[in-house]
């Protein structure tokens, strides 16, 4: 017997096998997009009757399937939990998808943040996904992680972005190799499962920069008799107006000073004249307004004379502990695997959007039928050569990101160097591909009442992200360069 069940802030597929029935094994590797490529498979191959896998048009591209049945004995009950929730979002992120996009281009054109969408993500037990079961959250993989930003973020991309976040403060708290004490790791995870409560890193300041980079932060927590007194100014604060938790990028006032991350909790703040006031200490300046992800309420954050318990300073090291190393900076074992997440889901993410942008493009070139043509302008061949060069940028990045996902799921992420390379081709990619929907489309593209504009903006906003190109590119050159000097 089949059915849904909503338990510990969850909403949980339930399903029983009846005796003698076989596992149905389920394709993980669905994509919202349109069909470009259909004779790679179709979706009568792959989803059963009454199956919904499809995107916003109806339309399904299956690139490839890693799907198969778990034979060996003690892993039944962890088949049959991933087989539950992979029916949950079978179930639901397509209409996520659309209910997403259906206001997104208001949050783009106010710069308003999308509190309704994190609502209904809640509902649904999303947010807490990456979360272990043993803490009430689904224990998400990469690759089902990646299937949650994927399907948010051709909706809306603001909210696939914060969650993103959310996804990676989350994962860096369920390894082993994690400092946090189990009190504020703990706090974090059960915020999350009952209530939603969104977490972000406040790292980057006005003189600083971006501490991948290097540096020391000016953000200064003093020693008090009972904890820690922090006081800082951070810039591009993703997600503020919404979250609960913030994870701040700070250095201790000591003769040898100690850097690392404080955790200041904060409660929904509300709005008056000059900004948004909430707990003694936090201001938010509302100064995000960015060519691209308008609706993310990146503002600034001032804070002032905030007293934190000792526990919360959750991991502060020497400074050389934390220096820069490959694409970024030095995290114990768990920088590698930390790389890999977070390429593949802002790639995930920007490679969406840019399916997004597609999905209209091939709607419009199939549809708009100039006088002179007689004929719609799909018709055309260069416009069928220029579509391709977008299915095959696509599937590219399709390739890229499930293998990438599917070797961290099983204990191989790749390093920091294949990380940045996959960030910097995928991120490309995606650009390039709503480029060329510029290209094909004019005056219509680049018009606000239709949303390729808007996708195109987004986009160009993957080019901000740790590690930047310059970075990737350097590390990969140097290492490069050196395994010729090796082997010459």
């Amino acid at each position: 017997m089949d059915g849904w069940a909503y338990a510990g802030g969850a909403l949980r597929y339930e399903h029983c096998l009846k005796p003698g029935e076989p596992a149905r094994p389920v394709p993980d590797a669905y994509l919202l997009i349109p069909n470009l490529m259909s004779t790679v498979a179709q979706p009568s191959e792959l989803a059963a009757p009454g199956d919904d896998r499809t995107g916003v048009s109806g339309a399904v591209l299956h690139l490839a399937s890693t799907q198969g049945e778990v034979r060996h004995p003690g892993a039944e009950a962890r088949a049959l939990r991933a087989d539950a929730f992979s029916r949950l979002l079978d179930a639901r992120l397509p209409q996520l998808t659309r209910d997403f996009a259906a206001g997104a281009a208001a949050l783009d054109r106010e710069a308003r943040f999308p509190f309704e969408n994190f609502a209904q993500l809640q509902r649904h037990g999303l947010i807490a996904a990456v979360i272990p079961q043993a803490h009430g959250g689904h224990g998400a993989g990469l690759a089902e992680a990646r299937r949650i930003i994927g399907a948010v973020a051709a909706g809306e991309s603001a909210t696939a972005l914060v969650l993103t976040m959310t996804y990676l403060q989350h994962r860096s708290l369920v390894r082993t190799s994690t400092r946090w004490p189990d009190a504020q790791r703990n706090d974090v995870f059960r915020s999350a499962v009952t209530g939603g409560a969104l977490i972000n890193a406040l790292r980057v300041e006005p003189d600083l920069g971006t501490p991948a980079r290097g540096g020391l932060p000016s953000t200064i927590a003093r020693r008090t008799e009972t904890g820690w007194r922090l006081s800082g100014r951070k810039l591009y604060c993703t997600g503020i107006p919404a979250l609960s938790w913030l994870s701040v990028w700070a250095r201790t006032d000591e003769a040898e000073p100690r850097v690392g991350v404080f955790l200041v909790p904060r409660p929904a703040g509300f709005q008056d004249g000059e900004g948004v006031l909430d707990r003694p200490g936090i201001r938010v300046v509302p100064n995000w307004d960015h060519l691209g992800l308008r609706a993310s309420g990146s503002h600034e954050v001032i804070l002032e004379d905030i007293d934190l318990p000792f526990g919360n300073a959750v991991d502060i090291r020497p400074l050389h502990e934390w220096a820069p190393a490959g694409i970024g900076q030095r995290d114990n074992d768990a920088h590698i695997e930390q790389q890999a997440w977070m390429s593949v889901l802002l790639g995930t993410l920007y490679d969406a959007v840019a399916r997004a942008g597609t999905e209209w493009l091939v709607t419009f070139l199939n549809t708009r039928v100039p006088g002179n043509l007689g004929a719609p302008l799909a018709s055309v061949p260069r416009v069928q050569e220029t579509v391709g060069e977008i299915a095959t940028l696509l599937h590219v990045n399709q390739r890229l990101l499930d293998a990438a996902a599917a070797a961290a799921d099983v204990g191989q992420p790749d390093d920091d160097i294949a990380s940045g390379a996959l960030k910097f081709t995928v991120t490309g990619n995606a650009i390039r591909v709503l480029e060329l929907a510029l290209q094909l489309t004019g005056n219509h593209g680049l018009s606000r009442n239709n949303p390729l504009e808007r996708h195109h903006r987004d986009v160009l906003c993957s080019r901000i992200h740790t590690p930047q190109n310059d970075t990737i590119l350097s590390a990969a050159g140097r290492r490069a360069l050196a395994a010729f000097r090796v082997h010459a």
